[in-house]
């Protein structure tokens, strides 16, 4: 519930939550292990999926101890809880961020992604390897998976679809990075929830890698790297231009250059997950798109 962003949001999100009986809440700051072990206790977890942390590659130019704090520290004392509950699967969300901008695409989870481009990548990267230990020296089986671009209802503020929505309602430009030459390959949160959801049942195991496709699995550890994106880039002008189609508007473009951090183009290779689980994820930007706007208007009372 930190102030990053409208805590109000994350307030409706638990809200809906709430009302499904198996769930409940612990308001806490990974950071602060005595209150995230009592939780635990209460839990008494056999599997855990490690979704937070501090995210955004802009802000991390601006509150960079935000980064090290919540990924690394509070990582690692998520880390600890897996390895003292004995936990049969760990999931850790990690960030196509971390391939930087001099790898090959699609991006493949083989390759060493050794050349991040921000702090938020450097933290992610980091939690990746710190698992890696943890895997081999305490044998928690551990998936890490990097999401590509992940939008859909209830997303962040901060993240271009939402800023964009946001501005052409109100009839005020938007800025537009890179002139508009950029490429991204959106993966809706849905197709996230649901490849996360086969993965859960598939922790990896010492020596048992995936046929069919260039597996990731560890030569000393049950731990590997799942890319979950779409693996179909769209152009970011395109991609405006289906915000317009769904909205019934027209943006105004401040074409702006590229930022410190950003890279032209993130690209997907997600024969593994398909390997994994036999599904891929197919919400297209026009569907996801149109199902953002059209939360936004119910939630804020637009028409």
């Amino acid at each position: 519930m930190t102030p990053y962003y409208d805590p109000q949001l994350k307030k409706a999100r638990h809200a809906i939550l709430e009302a499904h009986r198996g769930f409940s809440r612990h308001i806490i700051k990974l950071e602060d292990m005595s209150a995230m072990s009592a939780a635990a206790e209460l839990a008494k977890p056999e599997v855990i999926v490690h979704l937070a942390a501090q995210a955004g590659v802009r802000y991390s130019l601006e509150n960079p101890r935000a980064y090290v704090d919540s990924n690394l520290v509070g990582s690692f004392n998520v880390m600890e809880l897996a390895k003292s509950h004995q936990v049969s699967h760990l999931i850790v969300a990690s960030t196509s961020s971390v391939y930087g901008d001099d790898e090959p695409m699609p991006f493949v989870e083989t390759v060493a992604a050794d050349h991040p481009l921000t702090l938020y990548a450097a933290t992610k990267k980091a939690g990746e390897q710190m698992t890696h230990a943890y895997s081999h020296l305490w044998n928690i089986p551990t998936t890490v998976t990097r999401f590509f671009t992940v939008y859909g209802p209830w997303g962040r503020p901060d993240m271009a679809l939402f800023k964009f929505v946001d501005a052409i309602l109100n009839d005020r430009p938007i800025d537009v990075y890179n002139q508009g030459q950029m490429r991204r390959d959106f993966t809706y949160v849905d197709d996230v929830v649901q490849a996360l959801d086969r993965l859960l049942d598939l922790p990896p195991r010492r020596g048992a890698p995936v046929s069919g496709a260039p597996d990731s699995l560890s030569p000393t550890a049950p731990w590997r790297v799942v890319n979950i994106g779409r693996g179909e880039p769209v152009g970011l002008l395109d991609f405006i231009a289906e915000i317009e189609r769904a909205l019934g508007r027209k943006a105004r473009l401040n074409l702006m250059p590229i930022q410190p951090g950003d890279v032209e183009a993130i690209f997907a290779d997600a024969s593994l997950l398909k390997s994994m689980t036999g599904y891929t994820p197919a919400t297209s930007a026009r569907e996801g798109v149109g199902a953002f706007c059209d939360w936004y208007r119910d939630y804020h009372g637009v028409h």
